[in-house]
């Protein structure tokens, strides 16, 4: 079975590109590189993997037979999309829509990575994968949100329409290795500062919450909802919910360090509750 996995050189991508060669597959990784890194991919050293420079905002066209296609390209954490405004709706929109058309015209089966970004600063904790959210389209946060609603929905137009096998993951707060220190996301922050011996910046008060799942916990949830019947949208992420201020002393406390903490502005639209509900998880995957 091949598969192909598009943003194989980022931090999850990688780990699932691991997985599934692990499971047998043939795997091409395809990354254009923007946030993604080399260093990622560079340790595997097998035949059924290859490597593709490629923006999916362009088509792709490939000759072999495909039989999975994991779309996981875009910019995810708040420094890159940030950053990247344009590329980042550009992925979302013109990138899905390209995979979408890959995997029709091959006949293979497409998983979409969403994001818990949907539900934006949500008005209901935990948050079901039936609850609509409570987005700014308009903010700056937008940029990556709306990108991954619109995703979503043009998943589910191809899979009506077209009657394509689609896979919808929205993907909660994760960690683990292959993080870059400097990606703007809490783990790396918190850990970085206080290796360094550095104050932890905490962004408002503290008492917003995140819970942060292992990566290969994530993937696994990931496979397993790519290779189960069901083509709405299921949540993968660590139900456990910790405030940002406890995680930052779990982290002083960790690394033996003498680093304070330090209260900035909360930046804009930046949500205070993040739990996912998994029982559909739970239920239709085992996981």
């Amino acid at each position: 079975m091949k598969a192909i996995v598009t943003g194989g050189a980022g931090f999850v991508g990688s780990h699932l590109c691991d997985l599934l060669l692990a499971r047998g597959y043939e795997v091409v990784c395809v990354d254009n590189l923007i946030t993604g890194s080399a260093r990622n991919i560079e340790h595997i050293d097998s035949d059924s993997f290859s490597y593709i420079k490629h923006d999916v905002t362009k088509p792709l066209y490939l000759k072999d037979k495909i039989d999975f296609i994991f779309h996981l390209a875009s910019p995810a954490s708040p420094i890159d999309y940030l950053e990247l405004p344009i590329q980042t709706l550009k992925v979302g929109a013109l990138g899905t829509h390209n995979m979408l058309g890959l995997a029709k015209a091959k006949k293979a089966r497409i998983l979409l990575a969403s994001t818990s970004e949907v539900y934006g600063d949500p008005l209901v904790n935990p948050q079901k994968e039936e609850y609509w959210g409570n987005v700014n389209p308009i903010g700056p946060r937008g940029v990556y949100d709306e990108a991954k609603r619109y995703a979503e929905a043009i998943t589910m137009a191809y899979h009506r329409y077209h009657g394509l096998e689609t896979r919808i993951v929205r993907i909660f707060n994760t960690y683990g290795p292959r993080m870059r220190l400097n990606d703007g996301r809490v783990v790396p922050n918190f850990i970085g500062q206080a290796l360094r011996g550095e104050d932890l910046t905490v962004y408002g008060d503290g008492s917003q919450t995140r819970s942060f799942c292992y990566v290969s916990d994530e993937i696994e949830g990931i496979y397993r909802l790519m290779m189960s019947d069901y083509s709405l949208p299921v949540n993968i992420g660590n139900p456990e919910e910790h405030t940002i201020l406890e995680f930052a002393n779990i982290i002083i406390r960790m690394t033996g360090g003498d680093s304070e903490i330090v209260f900035k502005e909360l930046p804009t639209d930046d949500p205070k509750q993040r739990k996912p509900d998994i029982t559909k998880a739970r239920k239709l995957l085992g996981w």
